[in-house]
């Protein structure tokens, strides 16, 4: 059976298109990156592939807010990535990339929603943890135990457009993913919580579960050696990223 097929887009500003490469390939898939300037002018290139992921960055240097311009640019390939979600593809979007999905419109769906500037008013690193808040709704979202990963951003705060409109994203199901406090609560308190996002939310699903995007970096954490504790705790057979990956490359081969 051939590898499932990734495309890794990428635009000026993008600078974790080589590590979610690597991630994809961990995983089991066949990956290519392409310039969005190359899609832009060959939107047929998406049909020879089944994962298409938006990695993390500084797309076109967030000069107009992070990720507007290039979810501005691919308003023009709507059809394309119509057809390529409704027959069967996944689309992840990562930091950045969640920007572009959310400010695009893929993302979450059904309800208007951005992402804006985190509460403490700073660019936050830091590493946090987190639990799939609706395991099975998305072959994205890791099952089980809650998982470590390293955020890094300074708009990562999830608003959507009322009380109303959040609620019912969560009685959905689409609030996929929360930061957590040491009880495995989700929870709004920082540094925990590193933007404010309510009701804890580090990412999001579309109503089918095909699209997801996260502002935490998964491929930043494929190997277990990527923690900055590695040496004080106890080891894992991988790093806790690669199981978003993994899963969605399951989910292809059926």
């Amino acid at each position: 059976m051939p590898l499932p097929r990734a495309i890794v887009l990428r635009a000026p500003g993008t600078n974790c298109d080589e590590e979610t490469v690597a991630a994809w390939q961990l995983a089991g898939a066949d990956v290519e990156t392409a310039h969005v300037d190359r899609v832009l002018e060959s939107p047929g290139i998406l049909d020879a592939f089944q994962l298409l992921t938006i990695p993390g960055g500084f797309s076109y240097g967030d000069d107009l807010g992070a990720g507007r311009i290039l979810a501005t640019r691919l308003g023009a390939l709507d059809d394309a990535l119509r057809r390529f979600h409704d027959r069967g593809g996944l689309i992840l979007g990562i930091c950045n990339g969640f920007q572009v999905l959310v400010k695009a419109g893929l993302l979450p769906g059904g309800h208007r929603a951005t992402i804006t500037h985190n509460d403490s008013g700073r660019f936050e690193c830091r590493w946090v943890r987190l639990l799939a808040s609706s395991p099975g709704r998305s072959p994205f979202l890791p099952d089980g135990d809650p998982i470590e990963l390293p955020v890094a951003h300074g708009e990562g705060k999830f608003v959507t457009e009322s009380q109303e409109a959040l609620d019912a994203l969560d009685s959905a199901g689409q609030l996929a993913l929360r930061y957590i406090d040491d009880s495995n609560r989700p929870t709004e308190s920082y540094p925990s919580n590193p933007n404010g996002s309510p009701a804890g939310v580090a990412g999001v699903i579309d109503p089918t579960g095909r699209i997801f995007g996260l502002m935490p970096h998964p491929e930043r954490f494929v190997e277990f050696i990527h923690h900055p504790q590695w040496t004080r705790i106890a080891p894992r057979p991988e790093g806790d990223g690669l199981r978003i990956f993994r899963g969605a490359v399951k989910a292809i081969r059926g």
